[in-house]
C-alpha cells in the first residue's frame, strides 16, 4: 500500500444516523448539543410544559433561536396546535416562519391534522406526522409527502402493542416505497432498543437527556477509561505538566519572598527615619 491513501476524504462513518435531543432545556441543551451527537432538537407541549416554556408563537420562535445557536443543530421540531386543519396550518406557517429550512413542523396524525400537515408541505413547510402508533400512519404520512413520521416506541408497548414490531414494519414501508421519509423513533425507555432498531435498519431517534445519560453509563467502559488514565500517569503522561506547575509555584515563591523583603527593606527605612527626626 506504499504511496496509497488509507482513508478516503469523503468517507462519512454516521451512515445515515439521526440523532435528535427530546427536550426543551437550556440546562440539557448546554450539556448534550456540543456532544456531537445530536443533530436537532424535538419538542412538544408536554415538554415545553415539564421544561417551563410556553407555548405562543413568540416564545418558540425565540426558543428555535436559542436552539439554532448550537453549532450541531440543524433541526428544530416544534408541534403547531388547533382544533381544525385550517388552526393547525395557520400556526404551522407562523412556527416556521423564522427559518424554514431548519424548523420542521410536528402535526398529530389525525384526519385534521393530516389535511394540515398537506397544506404545509404544498406550501414548502418541513413536517413530521406525531404521535403514531400504528403501521398504516407511515403510509399516510408518506401519501402527504411528510419529511418524518414519528411513532411512539414506549407508549405503543405500554398499551400493549408490539411497539418494536410496528415500527420495522413502518422502516420496511419507507424502504419498499423509495421514500426519503425518516421513520422517527420518539418515546424510547432504554437504549437497548435504540440499538435493536438500529440493527433492523431504523436510523432515526429522539431521546430525552436521560436515555442520553444511559448510553454513557457502562461500568466497565467506565471502569476502562479509569484504568487508562492511572497507567499513563504512573509512565509519565502528566510529568511535563506537573514539572511545569512545580516550576511555577517556585517562582510564585521566589517572587513572593522577593516582594516581602522588599516590604521589610521599605519598614527598616521608614522606622529608622522616625528615629533620626526625634
Amino acid at each position: 500500500m506504499d504511496g496509497e491513501e488509507v482513508y478516503e476524504e469523503d468517507v462519512d462513518y454516521s451512515g445515515n444516523l439521526c440523532m435528535f435531543l427530546d427536550s426543551a432545556s437550556e440546562e440539557e441543551w448546554a450539556k448534550w448539543l456540543p456532544s456531537g451527537i445530536f443533530t436537532g432538537v424535538t419538542t412538544n407541549p408536554i415538554i415545553l410544559e415539564r421544561d417551563g416554556r410556553e407555548c405562543t408563537l413568540e416564545a418558540l420562535t425565540n426558543l428555535a433561536k436559542q436552539a439554532l445557536e448550537y453549532d450541531a443543530v440543524q433541526e428544530f421540531q416544534v408541534q403547531t396546535w388547533g382544533a381544525t386543519s385550517d388552526d393547525m396550518w395557520k400556526n404551522g406557517i407562523a412556527l416556521a416562519k423564522y427559518d424554514p429550512d431548519v424548523i420542521v413542523v410536528k402535526v398529530p396524525g389525525t384526519f385534521e391534522g393530516i389535511k394540515a400537515a398537506n397544506a404545509l408541505v404544498a406550501d414548502g413547510i418541513r413536517v413530521t406526522i406525531t404521535a403514531a402508533y400504528s403501521s398504516h400512519q407511515a403510509v399516510l404520512a408518506a401519501s402527504v409527502g411528510a419529511n418524518y413520521v414519528a411513532p411512539y416506541l414506549g407508549r405503543m408497548n405500554d398499551a400493549g402493542r408490539d411497539g418494536h414490531g410496528t415500527i420495522v414494519e413502518m422502516q420496511k414501508t419507507a424502504d419498499k416505497l423509495d421514500s426519503d421519509m425518516r421513520i422517527l423513533v420518539a418515546s424510547v425507555r432504554n437504549v437497548g432498543d435504540i440499538s435493536k432498531l438500529a440493527s433492523e435498519g431504523c436510523d432515526t431517534f429522539t431521546i430525552s437527556a436521560q436515555i442520553a445519560e444511559q448510553m454513557f453509563a457502562d461500568p466497565l467502559t467506565t471502569q476502562a477509561a479509569a484504568d487508562f488514565e492511572a497507567a499513563a500517569e504512573r509512565i509519565g503522561a502528566y510529568r511535563a505538566e506537573e514539572e511545569e506547575r512545580e516550576k511555577r509555584e517556585a517562582e510564585a515563591a521566589k517572587e513572593a519572598e522577593g516582594t516581602d523583603a522588599d516590604v521589610g527593606a521599605s519598614e527598616a527605612e521608614a522606622n529608622g527615619g522616625g528615629e533620626g527626626k526625634q
